[in-house]
């Protein structure tokens, strides 16, 4: 028979198909060929060439197709074959196409078609099915992978030479097209057969692997992509035929590793062992698994190394959490985080144990500070307080340390941020020895920046420690009691120049604003700007005793003038001021008024100070002492002898301050005054003289007033505060909400002052004979309660008549 290519298409347009495995194929479809025609011949000869050709019958046209499909399998069977050369492969799509475009009857499309499936179903019956049942595991792999690689050859030089159906054709049939066709038989006739047997192989040799056992990584890789490319485009095939049985064989494998790792390995190398496993799993996925199976891989992994034994691990006895911690264990410890923090709220249980392990702690320093305090006599306070510094300086020394291991091997993960902070605010709020935390802070935060205090620290160091007793403040519940404490020791630094550097002092009050607002140190900036005016209100009255020389009081006058609402409250008396120093308020308050008339001035004379020079018999001596001690002092220039009862009388004080002075200049270290009896204590019946005797080494003295525990005092003007905030909090509410009910009411009040200050209750319940206590840290109900009766007393709220527990805002 003779065949002819009747179409104008130029056959360099069909691209080259891949070479076959094992022979050079060399075909330049660049090179124009001609058949039954010359190229260059006239449209009229090829029209004539179209005319003359032949039809071509089923059978003879297949078994010309045969020749070259036969010619193909030999090949790749690798049997003596010769090439194709580009005459042949042009001479099958002729064929193809001659016999596709023939005129009905003799359009043979839809049986070429079919004999195209019949070729493949031939040809993996007899060839490829026999050569792979007679092999077996890895051999089966290996034969399986060449086959596979061989049938993707087939499906595409038998591809090429019926292109014309996959063009025309099957186009217009949507049938599916031929490349799908081939891979579609050799799914349904060799995978569907040996898929189970390639499963098993390949999983046992994973195994193996897993074992220590080296495997052909690459083999699995190339039988793997058989699974995946099988799927036509899913992962079907590779997902329920391979992947899940893989998975139930990973999670069984280490499940039986880990049931005898935790029995037989500590905490930290059962973790070493874990986290290899992940990385030899995960090296796995990247050497021959599917991407897409290693979330699934890993996870089983995870679930069965770790979830299953989380708690046994955590608690493993001198090797778990807890021992980690104690020993200081950090790379252990981030080795932990890394695991855990992989499976479901497995960071839950770890967090709560490192919470444990800081509050106990924690506790510990409280515990030993206790103990020390009371083991101090009474005589020796300045020892017990000392020991409190040295608390402070603990937890905080307790806290850098946590914090970095929250930081750096707990990754800042916001779960261990939270435990740190409940496990500080547990002990953070407890006293000791009589002290609350916010009274310690405050008095450790007085000692860095005063002078002559004991802690001895560079700019540098002080600052750094500053920024974390900021810190630590937001442990506190009661800040407001801090502030007020804090006030009070600012306020002695400020009046009696015992601040160490004022830049110190700035830079906490900015720290404190940052942490806890601005309203929260109002008052303490407005003290620190009273004193900047103050000493400029004494310079312009210096210029004004020198503008007018007979107003001068012949005595040396600093006067610090401050602002009510800014400072502390301090007890004002009337003081019988000597005749010396009547002359330097007069002066004084003549100066002011002339720089406003609307302000009032207020003298404390408690907090002033006075220098006297006092004559004694051996020497002349310089006392400072404070102006009542002065006040006191003065009054033996008139009378050689008084008794207690003159004395109060003439300075016009109480007898607990008349005590407190005579104490300290006749009982104390220095004894200016003599007294009778000669006593330790101060009664009323006391007379007192000037010790005319009286001589020192020195000749500069400060003779102090015994220290007054202010701390009943403060706590009582933080209640009195509060309960201003109370009621300031329920107005604004109702105000807003008009009306209210009274347990949203309180919720509500809650929230806003929570911030600032919060009172600790104890609720204990005997039943079942054990002891339950919760420590719920919150606003007084009691007090909120109360605040909202005395409103609605002051009728700024009302009840509801039909509801009692309904409140009304009367505007």
């Amino acid at each position: 028979s003779t065949f002819f290519l009747t179409t104008a298409t130029s056959f360099e347009a069909f691209p080259t198909p891949p070479p076959l495995p094992r022979v050079s194929v060399s075909i330049d479809l660049r090179v124009p060929i001609r058949v039954g025609f010359g190229r260059g011949g006239s449209g009229a000869q090829r029209r004539m060439s179209m005319h003359e050709r032949k039809t071509i019958d089923l059978e003879q046209g297949w078994e010309f197709m045969q020749k070259g499909v036969t010619k193909l399998k030999n090949i790749l069977e690798g049997l003596p074959e010769p090439q194709f050369s580009s005459e042949d492969y042009m001479m099958l799509y002729t064929t193809i196409y001659n016999m596709c475009t023939q005129k009905p009857p003799h359009d043979y499309s839809q049986q070429l078609y079919d004999k195209y499936r019949e070729s493949f179903q031939e040809y993996i019956t007899s060839m490829v099915l026999p050569s792979l049942r007679e092999k077996h595991d890895e051999f089966m792999l290996r034969e399986l992978v060449k086959r596979w690689l061989n049938h993707k050859v087939m499906v595409r030089w038998l591809s090429r030479f019926f292109h014309y159906l996959d063009r025309y054709f099957i186009a217009r049939r949507s049938l599916p097209p031929l490349n799908e066709v081939g891979l579609t038989c050799f799914r349904d006739l060799v995978y569907q057969e040996i898929k189970g047997k390639v499963k098993d192989a390949v999983i046992s040799l994973i195994d193996q692997e897993r074992e220590g056992e080296q495997i052909d990584r690459a083999l699995l890789k190339n039988v793997l992509d058989i699974f995946v490319e099988i799927g036509l485009g899913n992962m079907d095939c590779y997902e329920n035929d391979f992947e899940a049985d893989l998975l139930k064989d990973t999670a069984a494998y280490y499940s039986r590793k880990a049931s005898n790792w935790i029995l037989e390995d500590s905490c930290p190398d059962y973790m070493l062992k874990a986290e290899e496993c992940l990385k030899r799993e995960k090296d796995r996925v990247a050497h021959y698994l599917h991407s897409s199976s290693e979330q699934k891989l890993l996870e089983k992994v995870q679930h069965e190394l770790l979830f299953a034994y989380a708690s046994q691990l955590l608690e493993k006895e001198h090797s778990g959490c807890h021992a980690l911690l104690r020993d200081d264990k950090v790379d252990d410890l981030s080795r932990m985080y890394r695991l855990f923090c992989r499976i479901p709220r497995g960071l839950d249980p770890v967090s709560q144990i490192f919470k444990q392990h800081v509050t106990a702690e924690g506790t510990a320093l409280v515990k030993q500070a206790e103990d020390v305090a009371s083991n101090k006599k009474a005589e020796k306070r300045d020892v017990v307080g000392l020991q409190e510094q040295v608390f402070v300086r603990k937890v905080i020394e307790l806290h850098d340390k946590y914090l970095s291991y929250v930081n750096d091997c707990f990754q800042n993960h916001s779960l261990f941020h939270k435990a740190l902070k409940e496990a500080f605010e547990v002990f953070c709020n407890k006293g000791v020895a009589g002290s609350s935390s916010a009274e310690l802070l405050a008095t450790f935060c007085d000692n860095i920046l005063k002078k002559g205090g004991s802690e001895k620290l560079s700019d540098e160091a002080i600052e750094e420690t500053l920024e974390k007793v900021v810190r630590l403040l937001a442990y506190i519940s009661d800040k407001d009691l801090f502030a007020e404490f804090y006030r009070k020791k600012l306020a002695r630094r400020l009046l009696f120049d015992k601040s160490a550097n004022d830049d110190h002092e700035r830079s906490i009050l900015t720290k404190l604003k940052q942490q806890c607002g601005g309203q929260f140190t109002s008052k303490m900036e407005g003290m620190v700007t009273d004193l900047t005016l103050a000493r400029e209100n004494q310079s312009n009255f210096e210029d004004y005793l020198n503008i007018n020389p007979q107003a001068n009081p012949g005595i040396d006058l600093t006067v610090t003038v401050l602002t009510t609402g800014f400072w502390p409250s301090y007890k004002s008396f009337d003081l019988n001021l000597p005749a010396e120093m009547v002359k330097c308020v007069e002066v004084f308050r003549e100066f002011y008024q002339t720089k406003t008339k609307h302000r009032k001035l207020t003298w404390i004379y408690s907090l002033g100070t006075c220098n006297l020079i006092g004559k004694f018999e051996p020497k002349t001596m310089e006392l400072i002492v404070t102006t009542y001690q002065a006040a006191a002092l003065l009054l033996f220039n008139a009378s050689d002898r008084l008794s207690y009862s003159e004395i109060m009388a003439q300075l016009n004080l109480t007898d607990d301050d008349v005590i407190r002075l005579l104490h300290s200049l006749s009982c104390a270290k220095y004894k200016i005054l003599n007294k009778e009896p000669y006593t330790k204590s101060i009664s009323p019946n006391d007379v007192f003289e000037f010790n005319s005797k009286f001589s020192d080494k020195m000749r500069r003295i400060k003779i102090p007033l015994p220290p007054v525990d202010e701390k009943k005092k403060v706590i009582e003007d933080v209640d009195k505060d509060r309960r201003y905030a109370i009621d300031a909090s329920i107005v604004r509410i109702m105000k807003s909400r008009k009306v209210l009910g009274h347990q949203q009411l309180v919720m509500e009040c809650v929230e806003q002052l929570g911030r600032m200050f919060k009172t600790a209750f104890t609720y204990i319940s005997h039943r079942f004979s054990c002891c339950l206590e919760f420590l719920i840290l919150q606003p007084d109900f009691k007090a909120i309660k109360k605040r909202i009766e005395d409103l609605i007393t002051r009728e700024y709220l009302e009840r509801d008549k039909d509801n009692p527990n309904l409140f009304r805002y009367l505007a």
